[in-house]
């Protein structure tokens, strides 16, 4: 907890990078939309229920991508003058073939998304830099089933929302080229006991209202409740194309 307070902190110190630059005033609008592909890898622990084991993951993208079933990457960015509102859906689906004691065969799947909503004002322009600050709400659903032919199958799923602060700077670094950085933070108990994100891009004009981008995002979510445990870490490389409108 306190590491990803310092991270956080960190990110609002972007503020300085910026200066004591004011705002602008500005009555221009801009949308965005950006599909991506997050090559993550999944860490951390699961306990489905009170009682039960708690059972330990590490694997690698190319480990995951043997099991996924289908996954669907989405961002969306508007502002208005200098209100900006931001949204973000992430899902996936896996599965894999197995054995449940005493030896019979199963299939179990795991499904999870999250939604991340917010809005916020731009505080802070300069010709080479933008500097935001946002709030909202990050909405995860999580379900796990075993599927026993012959016998039917067992499910559990878990929803929940958090409640997040964020931040999020652009840099014009080159022509044609510029870098993203955003980090948020929340849970606070709400939903879960914590769950934060840090992402961090540089980008590449293709054209007047197209973009390219490569980087890494982080993010982490530990949900206890009821007995049941969801402390997960997904971290990877993300490549997306960005389309202004």
């Amino acid at each position: 907890m306190r590491k990803l307070k310092m991270l956080f902190a960190a990110a609002f110190g972007l503020t300085s990078l910026v200066g004591a630059a004011q705002a602008q005033t500005s009555t221009d609008t801009v949308y965005q939309i950006t599909p991506y592909v997050w090559a993550t890898g999944i860490g951390g622990d699961i306990r489905p229920r009170s009682g039960a084991e708690t059972v330990s993951i590490s694997k690698s993208f190319s480990d995951l991508i043997k099991d996924l079933d289908a996954g669907f990457f989405i961002s969306a960015y508007a502002r208005h003058g200098n209100l900006v509102f931001m949204g973000d859906l992430s899902t996936s689906s896996s599965s894999r073939e197995g054995k449940v004691p005493p030896g019979i065969d199963a299939t179990g799947k795991l499904r999870q998304t999250s939604i991340t909503a917010l809005a916020g004002y731009r505080v802070a322009q300069t010709p080479d830099a933008t500097f935001d600050i946002l709030g909202g709400a990050r909405h995860w659903r999580v379900k796990g089933e075993v599927d026993v032919p012959g016998f039917g199958s067992i499910s559990r799923s878990v929803n929940f929302t958090d409640p997040i602060i964020a931040a999020r700077a652009n840099f014009q670094i080159a022509p044609g080229w510029s870098s993203l950085l955003y980090a948020d933070v929340g849970g606070f108990g709400v939903g879960s006991r914590v769950t934060a994100q840090l992402l961090g891009t540089v980008n590449y004009q293709l054209r007047e209202n197209a973009f390219l981008s490569v980087g890494y995002r982080h993010l982490h979510v530990d949900y206890r409740r009821g007995g049941t445990r969801f402390d997960m870490r997904m971290s990877g490389p993300i490549i997306g194309a960005t389309f202004r409108f």
